[in-house]
């Protein structure tokens, strides 16, 4: 029986991790690789590393904690942030994650995802768009860390990445992000009867019926959460948490 991924994602700044609202207001949480032991012990089924700060410093994520992840991680593993070449992809694989998630670069240089696909394969490559409205209210896609508006529908971008090469797409929403009321499910569901490789969802999931929702209703592939994995309760007290596999089954299956 089909169970989606559900993928806990987490942020880098400072070689801390955070988490952010609306893509800024970050809050340190704590240690990454002591957040990677947890999620271990909790059978976490991937997980998603952004470096916030790698684009806007024109570098890549640092492979040295790339390497410290893939020495800790029982699980599949992805890292995005700042990555513009190919050798950079090859050496963060190299260091241990199963795959790239790229954004910035590839908006500015679409060739690059069908250069990275090439070289890796395209379940190797990721493409993460982050999605904002404009001031007529409509769909674009965001580049710098969700800094810089695109002319770029999210849907046509999805396609172009798809036909690209890309193995699957994350969709995020940049005004969900944080507020943990749930997906933005049209937005999502537009992409995923669009394209045919897996969506992934991200922003805004604040409870497990919100992870089925995504799924239901919008038809993404997998799903993906920050603040879910991170918060528990209303005054949002850090604690790193995730569902076991009976509650995933149920939650898929009634």
């Amino acid at each position: 029986m089909f169970r989606p991924r559900v993928i806990p994602v987490l942020l880098l700044k400072d070689k801390g991790l955070v988490k952010s609202v609306r893509f800024q207001s970050h809050r340190y949480i704590g240690d990454p690789i002591n957040t990677v032991k947890i999620f271990n012990d909790l059978r976490a089924d991937e997980l998603i590393f952004f470096d916030t700060d790698a684009t806007a410093q024109r570098r890549s994520i640092s492979l040295d904690f790339v390497k410290k992840v893939g020495d800790e991680a029982n699980m599949p593993f992805a890292v995005g942030g700042g990555i513009s070449s190919i050798n950079q992809i090859k050496e963060i694989l190299n260091a241990g994650a199963e795959k790239v998630v790229l954004n910035t670069h590839a908006l500015s240089h679409p060739n690059f995802i069908r250069e990275a696909a090439d070289s890796f394969g395209s379940s190797t490559v990721v493409v993460a768009v982050d999605v904002g409205k404009n001031w007529m209210g409509r769909w674009k896609v965001y580049s710098n860390s969700g800094n810089r508006s695109t002319n770029l529908n999210p849907i046509d971008w999805a396609l172009q990445a798809e036909s690209a090469g890309a193995g699957e797409v994350i969709i995020n929403s940049i005004r969900h992000d944080g507020h943990m009321m749930g997906y933005e499910l049209d937005l999502i569901k537009s992409v995923a009867e669009a394209v045919s490789i897996p969506v992934i969802a991200l922003g805004g999931a604040g409870e497990l019926s919100h992870l089925k929702e995504a799924v239901d209703i919008a038809h993404a592939s997998a799903v993906a959460a920050g603040s879910l994995f991170i918060y528990h309760g209303s005054r949002r007290g850090i604690l790193v948490n995730y569902p076991d596999q009976l509650q995933l089954r149920h939650l898929f299956t009634v």
